[in-house]
C-alpha cells in the first residue's frame, strides 16, 4: 500500500515552489517577542473578515464558508502550515491500495469523538460522504461541494476504523479533496441523511467547538477538548466578527476589538498600512503570494451573451491593468488566464489570442458578424462577499466598455446568499466571482466551471475537456508531467470565452502587534487556520 503521507523528494520540493510563502511586513519596531504559552490566562483571539458563512451545513458550501468549517469540523486529510500536499488528520494514515489510483484506503485514529461525545468511525465517515450524495441527487442542494467528488463510485467500511474509497476512474488529486473542508465530517446523530441541518449549531470534531453565532455578526469558538488530530492549538478561544466594510474592519483593529483582520480588506487599507510612519508601530501586515482569482462568467442562455463575436469582443476591450492599477493599487496584478501565475499549468492565454485592449479590434470582430449597434448588457456582482472595492471595479468594466462605444452596460448587485440564488437559477448574463482554490492544482481551476453541471450552475459543455484531457492528467501523479493538457485546456478555454480571467491576488493579513502566526496561519486554499495565532509577551 502507498501511504500518501510519503511524498517523493522531488514531488515535496516542485509543490513548495508552487505556493509562495508568506512573508511578514513588520511595521513595528523594539523588542523581540516570545509566545505567552505556559500562561494561566486563557488565550483569546479576535479575528475580524469579510466572508461570513452562508450556511453552516458543509454538505451546502462550496464558499468561503469553509473558512468556519476548517476550524470545527474534521477531514481525513488536511493542509498543515506551509504545506501544500495533505497530511493525515482524522486519519491515522491514507494511501492508494492499487497502482491504477482507484482505490484508496484511510485509517482512522483511535478514540475520536465529536464534540457532543458521540463516537466518530468509519460508519460516520461514510454516512458523511452518502450524505451529501443523497442532497445532491434528490436536488436539495444545487451546485454543492458533490460537484468535487465526480470520480468516486461508493465508500465502504472495514470494521470500525477502516474507510475504502472505490473510484470510477483514476483520479490523483483526490487525495486534494479529501482535504477540503467540504469533506467535514459529520455526526449521523445530529444531521438529517435527507436534509439540511438548521439552526444555528455545529457538531464537529475539530479544533474548536461552535459556542455562539450570529449570522452575519460573530461565531465564538473553544478549543475542542475531545480534538484528536495533526493541529497544535495555540489559543484557548476565537471570536470571529463578521464586517460588511473593510474600513470599519480596519478601524476595529485600530481601536483593539479585534487582534487580526483577514479576507476583504480594501487595496486603498493595505496600502494606507503600506506607508505607515513609524510614529505607528502597533500593527504588523503579513503580506504573500496568493491563488485567489476573480473572473467574470458569460452565461449563454442570454440571447446576446450566446454569440460568440459579442463574448470575443468583450474580451477584447478589458483592460486588466487599468483595474489592477487604479482600482486596487497593485495589490493585485492582472490575470491572462483561469490557472494563476505560481502554479504549474499557468499560462497567457488570453493575452497571446488579444493583445492589449483595442475598441478598434473589437468593433472590428462585432461588425464582421453583423452586429453595429452597441450590445446592451447587464452585469451582476455580489455587494457583501468580495470586499468593498467590487462596486468599484464593476464601475470600472462599465467605464471601459462603454467608452468603446461597443456596448451599453447596466450595472446590478445583490448581497451573496440572493446573488447565489439568481446565479444558480441562470438569471445573470454576465456576472463576476471569485475563486479561492479547493486545493493548489491547475485541476482546481479548470474541472469546477466546466460540464453540464458545475460549481457556477451555468452549464459550459467541452467534450474535449471533461472527457478526455481532465481523465489524463487525473492519472498521474507527477503534476509536472500533466502541462500539456492543461495548456490545452485553457485553449478551449480562450477560444469559448465562457469565462474571462481578470485578476489574481496577493494575501494579506494586518494584525496587533501582540499577535503571532499569521503568517503560518493560511492554508494552500487561503483558509484561516486560527489555531495558529497566539499572543506575544516582551522580553
Amino acid at each position: 500500500m502507498r501511504v500518501f503521507s510519503e511524498i517523493p523528494r522531488a514531488k515535496r520540493l516542485r509543490g513548495r515552489r508552487q505556493v509562495a510563502a508568506l512573508v511578514s511586513i513588520s511595521l513595528l519596531a523594539g523588542c523581540g517577542v516570545l509566545s505567552s504559552e505556559g500562561s494561566d490566562e486563557e488565550e483569546q483571539i479576535t479575528v475580524g473578515t469579510m466572508s461570513a458563512p452562508s450556511t453552516l451545513d458543509p454538505a451546502k458550501a462550496w464558499d468561503s464558508s469553509w473558512e468556519l468549517y476548517r476550524n470545527v469540523f474534521q477531514t481525513l486529510l488536511s493542509f498543515p502550515s506551509g504545506a501544500t500536499e495533505p497530511e493525515p488528520d482524522a486519519a491515522e494514515s491514507c494511501g492508494f491500495k492499487d497502482s491504477s489510483s482507484t482505490v484508496f484506503t484511510c485509517e482512522l485514529r483511535e478514540g475520536l469523538r465529536f464534540s457532543d461525545g458521540d463516537e466518530l468511525d468509519a460508519a460516520a465517515v461514510k454516512y458523511s460522504f452518502d450524505r451529501m450524495r443523497t442532497l445532491d441527487e434528490k436536488k436539495i442542494v444545487k451546485g454543492g461541494p458533490m460537484g468535487l467528488l465526480g470520480s468516486l463510485d461508493k465508500v465502504e467500511t472495514k470494521g470500525k476504523r477502516t474507510v475504502i474509497f472505490r473510484l470510477k476512474k483514476p483520479d490523483a488529486t483526490f487525495p486534494f479533496v479529501l482535504a477540503t473542508p467540504a469533506m467535514s465530517i459529520v455526526d449521523p446523530q445530529e444531521y438529517p441523511a435527507d436534509r439540511l441541518r438548521e439552526g444555528n449549531e455545529i457538531t464537529g470534531s475539530g479544533p474548536y467547538t461552535l459556542q455562539a453565532y450570529a449570522r452575519n455578526e460573530k461565531a465564538e469558538l473553544l478549543k475542542n477538548d475531545r480534538y484528536k488530530g495533526a493541529a497544535d492549538i495555540k489559543n484557548d478561544a476565537v471570536t470571529i466578527r463578521y464586517f460588511k466594510k473593510s474600513s470599519a474592519m480596519v478601524d476595529a483593529l485600530k481601536a483593539k476589538q479585534i487582534d487580526v483582520t483577514f479576507r476583504g480588506l480594501d487595496s486603498q487599507d493595505i496600502v494606507t498600512m503600506q506607508g505607515r510612519g513609524r510614529r505607528e508601530q502597533d500593527i504588523e501586515l503579513v503580506e504573500g503570494a496568493g491563488t485567489e482569482i476573480r473572473y467574470l462568467v458569460f452565461n449563454t442562455k442570454d440571447p446576446w451573451i450566446r454569440k460568440l463575436p459579442v463574448r470575443r469582443a468583450f474580451a477584447q476591450v478589458i483592460d486588466r491593468g487599468a483595474i489592477a492599477h487604479n482600482i486596487y493599487k497593485d495589490t493585485v496584478e492582472p490575470l491572462y488566464s483561469m490557472v494563476p501565475r505560481g502554479l504549474t499549468g499557468h499560462a497567457t492565454g488570453f493575452f497571446d489570442e488579444y493583445g492589449n485592449p483595442s475598441a478598434a479590434k473589437a468593433k472590428r470582430i462585432l461588425t464582421q458578424a453583423g452586429i453595429n449597434e452597441p450590445v446592451p448588457l447587464t452585469l451582476w456582482y455580489t455587494s457583501d462577499r468580495y470586499g468593498s472595492a467590487t462596486a468599484k471595479e464593476f464601475a470600472e468594466l462599465k467605464r471601459q466598455l462603454e467608452a468603446s462605444g461597443l456596448f451599453r452596460i447596466t450595472l446590478k448587485n445583490r448581497p451573496w446568499t440572493e446573488f447565489q440564488e439568481g446565479y444558480s437559477k441562470g438569471e445573470y448574463p454576465v456576472f463576476g466571482r471569485g475563486w479561492f482554490p479547493d486545493f493548489p492544482d491547475a485541476d482546481n481551476y479548470i474541472a469546477p466551471f466546466v460540464g453540464p453541471e458545475n460549481v457556477l450552475n451555468t452549464p459550459y459543455p467541452s467534450r474535449e475537456i471533461t472527457d478526455q484531457l481532465l481523465p489524463r492528467e487525473r492519472r498521474e501523479e507527477d503534476r509536472g508531467a500533466v502541462i500539456g493538457d492543461f495548456e490545452r485546456a485553457q485553449e478551449i478555454l480562450v477560444d469559448d470565452v465562457r469565462l474571462l480571467p481578470l485578476w489574481q491576488g496577493k494575501q494579506y493579513i494586518m494584525s496587533s502587534e501582540e499577535i503571532a502566526g499569521g503568517e503560518r496561519a493560511l492554508d494552500p486554499s487561503a483558509i484561516m487556520m486560527m489555531w495558529e495565532l497566539q499572543r506575544k509577551t516582551s522580553w
